[in-house]
């Protein structure tokens, strides 16, 4: 009798050695355990990636609207700065048309007596069409500078710059010559070619310094240098307009560019 229990232990003890491990229940249970807690440190570590992306996309949008904001800005800057340009331009184009009294020539030629007359290095055109005579010039010279300043009023610079380039290469002594240069560099200027702007309107100070093209090219030469941001040179050329020029408009409009420039940088 007391055998029997001893009997029953080691046939239940067999029993229990004998099954698989794969097969156990607790075994299953602790496998399907560690099964989902690795799914779900999977998913907790892609949501962390996730919201790590999702903040770096955040910001690379913040950065974007930045930069759009920013070229929005410059966009509406440079629009604004062309149409001053073009409406400097525009206004220069029509003292010049003016001053002809409704004459049919270009570049302040009246149709009568020469709207510069009298001004020392004077060269007024001419009505198209006139022959050559002392201070007139011809009216093949005539034809070819009405083209290039019929290509300025039209906005198209290009053509203009090179109908200008053409007319003072073929008649660099023409009494057009000295309007030519001048509205050679308004052309170079309005097209952002500083650089080459600069060198026609000092080309006009040089060639003809006592005409009365030279306050305007002496004026622009220093909006070239303004728009190159050499301040220091600006201040010099635009400072020298009113004092060579005093209570002309041209000077009125030197003083307004010259508050333009910080006295830190116009140094």
């Amino acid at each position: 009798m007391r055998a029997a229990p001893l009997v029953l232990a080691s046939v239940l003890a067999a029993g229990c050695a004998s099954t698989p491990p794969d097969q156990d229940p607790v075994q299953i249970k602790l496998n399907d355990l560690d099964t989902r807690l690795q799914r779900i440190e999977r998913i907790s570590a892609n949501q962390v990636e996730m919201a790590q992306r999702l903040d770096e996309i955040q910001g690379n949008l913040r950065e974007l609207r930045g930069r759009v904001d920013e070229l929005e800005h410059n966009n509406e800057s440079l629009s604004k700065q062309q149409r001053d340009l073009y409406s400097d331009l525009d206004k220069r184009l029509a003292a010049a048309s003016s001053a002809s009294g409704g004459g049919a020539s270009a570049g302040g030629a009246p149709a009568g007596p020469p709207a510069d007359a009298g001004a020392p290095g004077s060269a007024s055109a001419p009505a198209a069409g006139d022959t050559d005579n002392a201070g007139a010039p011809s009216s093949t010279e005539q034809a070819v500078y009405n083209q290039a300043f019929e290509a300025l009023k039209a906005r198209s610079f290009s053509v203009a710059i090179t109908g200008f380039k053409d007319f003072l290469s073929s008649y660099p002594t023409s009494p057009l010559a000295e309007n030519a240069q001048y509205w050679l560099g308004e052309a170079y200027y309005v097209n952002h070619d500083y650089e080459a702007a600069g060198t026609a309107f000092r080309a006009v100070l040089k060639k003809w310094p006592d005409s009365r093209k030279s306050p305007d090219a002496l004026l622009k030469l220093g909006y070239t240098q303004f728009a190159q941001k050499q301040y220091g040179a600006a201040r010099t050329t635009l400072a020298e307009v009113t004092r060579k020029y005093p209570g002309t408009d041209s000077a009125k409009l030197a003083a307004e560019r010259l508050s333009r420039i910080p006295a830190a940088q116009g140094q």
